[in-house]
């Protein structure tokens, strides 16, 4: 909320906090800082903060050297860079990277306090359980060996599916790909992390479109933008520093912004025009956009005749939206929408840009894909300046994503299939007969084992539904019985109410997090529940991927405080324990029998990664590039001279090739006007080369300097041989070629990268020269259509756009026309939303726990439009009931605003530690309990999931206000 406290610090029994010697009083800002004992005057605070005023210390600088060390901001996906101030081991102070070309200086509120997320007094300090429903003290030794005596025995009489794997957006690179190489050597698919709940939908529909599933062009990229659409997303409060990139295209080239959100945020202030309208109807307004441009012949022609397939189809379907029909749906007039496509048309190139607004719906796929049609229409892909700048939330939610922390895919995207795990077995250099033995099988239609090594595992979106789901229904043998929640906040998800009973159920709860999370509190259980504390990315090293692509490497700040531990230590207790250590860690350096080298695991996925590019930066490339970043422009991302020099910062995907090969990155996705060697795309082609009889491949285009001037398939050996090319290949990379399937080898598996080399010297994409296609036809949408959410209040729309059939999906049965067939809205009348705020990230949890932070936000809230607060008789800061269409309920104060429409009511989503009323503090571990506590707006959200992906329903639902 836009307050100023000032009085009143977290309302709760303060047990053992910083804040204990003022608990109960109302205290204002001074006293508050005073308390936390960090106020010696003005100047004091601020320094404590982490900000760039700090005290004169000369004298003790004299006296003790202070070393800085660079790390990268663990809030969000920008990838500010962080220089802390060590004393004799202890982080005493913090500036931001001046010399970073992506934060130039700046840090958000949550990034000026990092120091405080990793010397938080709140952290878990030593491993515990629950025993006898009270937290005890244990050791690590006695903790892995019950745990792992306890995962053993749940493996051995239900197979080792019960066990689920959650993993971490905050994983950085390492990290995460030892983590999904620890579910395959465990045997199972059911792993996966956070970038199921925000981004999948964009991962599934974008890459379903030109071939990678990522932002296209980059932060500062957009400096170049003439236009600025943004759809769902709101950088000025989930990614601060974003803004300042967004804010200089503005001014410099007075580009137009237009925002496009059912709540007027803070992002919408800064818009030359914003679009309400109404939520879940983005396909809608998108395609009311495309109306007018192609009504208008304002699309462009030439790029689709030569760079896109089916936007034909795409017509016909635009075609029904006509200004009446989408004014009818969204609530959107379409005087307005003509303004915006106008304003689209002449102010080329442009870029969109859009975050969870637009993809956490049943039908996320068909939105992410509406908005990447409609900068195909505008030929607006392939250039600086346009693109689709998809804003990502965690600082590492990406590298996750793309090292595979997923259930349905191996690391760089490779899937499940028998040549997915055949790669990774010889990159792990393991006997594939002994890691599919590791996997449990079920019978298929006809009766024979069907391995559980090719099924999609479990998503995370629908873990709770692995526990509760009856086991017939189930494409697995038993439920899962342990969970394990590493680096995840549960508040973040959906149906709290049943997350609840879900971990109730469970024989095991596992936590591995440097906070306790609102899984040590949110059930009933006095036995079975593990808190066991990691580091923070501040106590160890290692690669992280920003949201454009480009890597970074985090040296380490401190060593790891109290008895917390690294990711990849912990991976490796448990690796011994399960007793295949040996092979897991065969091509992995060790520095001790628990701590493998993180170097030696970024060589490790650099063998493999050929699919998305992650083999050509090397620790050693990373490193020059953070050692030297004032090189680097701040604008196109390239180095200006120096050790670094025609690179581009951090060596964005795809670094074709090996490091020796010294493939400079690539800074803006399918841009045809640079060479590929020098950073130039194609759009790839990864569909096949016809389609329905119709031409798939690019029609006359190609990268500067491609020596095949016309639309070209993948690359193969055998594609090199019926070019002559394959004469270029060295012995080596011949013998690695052959040692695969030959002929039939592709770039994507050959781990020589002599495909690849070859490929790229005679000006060739590796992965081909295709048309971006507008009609995905493996979706069950082919072309993006609107249909009405499942929890809709206009029920005069459901005949019209009504939602899929139930299916089954991720091998668990998925609702949805059961649910729509239901009409809810006349007991629920009012739309529910959720979003971020600036404050706060993710589950909120080290953010709550950090006093800085904590101060500023200090209560959970629904917003409510005048109107309905007036007809409810709920007035301003008054406590009201919010109540989900599921019966679920949660005790938040009023914000009454016209920030939200009439009929909509807004929560955000960083809170937890009260649930339905109740406050939760005391069952926290004693000085691990967050500052600030709340109801979690999940618990109240409903059910609802993407027809591709499994992606949460939770930007539109259906809820009750009432006074408290």
């Amino acid at each position: 909320m836009l307050r100023k406290k000032t009085n009143g610090v977290a309302r709760r029994p303060q047990r053992t906090s910083i804040l204990s010697e003022v608990a109960g009083k109302s205290v204002d800002r001074r006293a508050f800082l005073r308390g936390s004992g960090l106020a010696i005057g003005g100047l004091a605070a601020i320094g404590a903060t982490g900000g760039t005023v700090t005290r004169a210390t000369a004298q003790t600088a004299a006296n003790e050297a202070v070393e800085t060390v660079k790390s990268v901001c663990t809030h969000c996906s920008v990838g500010c860079t962080v220089v802390a101030e060590v004393s004799d081991g202890v982080w005493i102070g913090q500036e931001p990277g001046w010399d970073s070309p992506f934060n130039l200086g700046a840090h958000c509120a949550k990034g000026a306090s990092v120091r405080e997320h990793a010397h938080g007094e709140r952290r878990l300090k030593y491993p515990m359980k629950k025993e006898g429903g009270e937290w005890k003290r244990i050791s690590w030794e006695q903790a892995i060996d019950e745990i792992g005596d306890g995962m053993m025995n749940i493996r051995e009489e239900s197979g080792p599916d019960s066990v689920y794997w959650l993993g971490s957006a905050k994983h950085n690179n390492e990290q995460a790909y030892l983590f999904r190489k620890f579910a395959a050597y465990w045997g199972t698919n059911n792993v996966d992390h956070q970038a199921r709940i925000c981004h999948s939908t964009t991962v599934a529909g974008v890459a379903n479109t030109w071939g990678y599933g990522a932002m296209t062009n980059s932060y500062n990229d957009i400096h170049n933008s003439k236009a600025i659409f943004i759809i769902g997303g709101n950088p000025a409060e989930a990614h601060p520093v974003s803004l300042l990139h967004l804010l200089k295209a503005k001014e410099q080239n007075n580009a137009p912004v237009i925002v496009c959100d059912p709540r007027f945020t803070r992002t919408a202030a800064h818009a030359d025009e914003y679009v309400r309208f109404r939520p879940g109807t983005d396909v809608a307004l998108v395609w009311g956009i495309l109306w007018h441009i192609f009504e208008n012949g304002w699309e462009d022609k030439e790029f689709i005749r030569t760079r896109v397939w089916g936007m034909d189809q795409i017509k016909e379907e635009v075609a029904k939206w006509n200004p009446e029909e989408v004014e009818r749906v969204t609530g959107t007039p379409g005087s307005q929408l003509r303004r915006v496509a106008l304003t689209l048309a002449n102010n080329r190139p442009g870029t969109v840009i859009w975050c969870m607004g637009g993809t956490q719906h049943t039908n996320g796929n068909n939105n992410t894909r509406a908005y990447c049609v409609l900068q195909l229409a505008l030929g607006n892909m392939g250039t600086s300046g346009g693109g689709t700048n998809i804003f990502r939330g965690h600082d590492n939610v990406q590298g996750a994503t793309d090292l595979g922390v997923l259930s349905h895919t191996l690391p760089g995207y490779y899937g499940l299939s028998a040549g997915a795990w055949g790669h990774w077995a010889r990159v792990w250099k393991e006997d594939p007969d002994w890691l599919a033995g590791q996997f449990d099988s079920i019978k298929d239609a006809e009766g024979k084992d069907k391995s559980l090594q090719n099924l999609k595992g479990i998503p995370v979106s629908r873990w709770i539904d692995g526990v509760l789901e009856d086991v017939e229904n189930m494409d697995q043998p038993n439920k899962v019985r342990a969970m394990v929640l590493w680096g995840h906040a549960p508040n973040s998800q959906t149906r709290g109410k049943e997350m609840k009973t879900a971990m109730e159920k469970l024989d095991m709860l596992v936590v591995v997090d440097p906070y306790p999370t609102v899984s040590a509190v949110l059930h009933d259980r006095t036995d079975g529940v593990y808190l066991l504390p990691a580091c923070t990315q501040f106590e160890t090293r290692g690669s992280v991927t920003a949201s454009n692509r480009s890597f970074q490497w985090r040296d380490r700040v401190v060593e790891p405080l109290f008895e917390s531990l690294p990711d990849e230590v912990i991976m490796a207790k448990f690796a011994n324990k399960f007793g295949w250590a040996d092979r897991f860690f065969r091509n992995i350096e060790m520095e001790d029998s628990e701590t493998p080298n993180v170097e030696s695991i970024t060589r490790e996925f650099n063998s493999g990664l050929w699919t998305i590019g992650y083999t050509g930066q090397s620790p050693e490339r990373l490193k020059l590039h953070m050692a030297n970043q004032h090189t680097f422009d701040r604008t196109t991302l390239q180095a200006i001279g120096g050790p670094a020099d025609g690179d581009y910062y951090g060596l964005p995907w795809p670094c074709w090739g090996t490091a020796e090969m010294g493939h400079p990155g690539t800074p803006n996705l399918y841009d045809m006007s640079k060479p590929v060697a020098e950073g130039g795309l194609t759009f790839r082609a990864r569909f096949g080369v016809e389609r329905d009889g119709d031409n798939l491949l690019a029609e006359g285009v190609y990268s500067v300097g491609s020596e095949i001037q016309d639309g070209y398939p993948e690359f193969t050996m055998q594609m090199l041989m019926d070019l002559g090319w394959d004469g270029d290949l060295t012995d080596d990379e011949r013998a690695a070629i052959d040692a695969v399937a030959g002929p039939k080898t592709n770039w994507k598996t050959d781990l020589s990268g002599g495909i690849q080399r070859v490929a790229i010297s005679h000006g060739c994409a590796p992965f081909g020269n295709a048309k971006a296609r507008a009609v995905v036809w493996t979706f069950p949408d082919p072309v993006p259509i609107h249909r009405e959410p499942l929890y809709t209040p206009r029920r005069d729309l459901v005949a019209d756009y009504p939602t899929y059939e139930d299916r089954q999906a991720y091998r668990l049965p998925t609702m949805y026309a059961s649910i729509q067939k239901q009409d809810f809205s006349k007991d629920y009348p009012m739309i529910l939303t959720s979003g971020r705020l600036v404050e706060y990230e993710g589950g909120g949890d080290e953010s709550r726990s950090n006093p800085w932070l904590a101060e500023l936000q200090q209560d959970m809230f629904v917003e409510i439009h005048p109107r309905d607060a007036n007809n409810l008789g709920v007035r301003d800061g008054e406590q009201v009931w919010v109540e989900g269409a599921e019966g679920a309920k949660v005790k938040v104060m009023a914000m009454v605003t016209e920030r939200v429409g009439e009929g909509v009511a807004f929560m955000p989503f960083h809170f937890g530690g009260h649930f339905e009323g109740k406050d939760l503090r005391d069952k926290y571990p004693d000085g691990a309990d967050p500052y600030v506590l709340g109801e979690s707006a999940n618990t109240a959200m409903t059910y609802g999931y993407d027809s591709v992906t499994q992606m949460q329903e939770s930007k539109v639902s259906l809820c009750k206000i009432s006074a408290a």
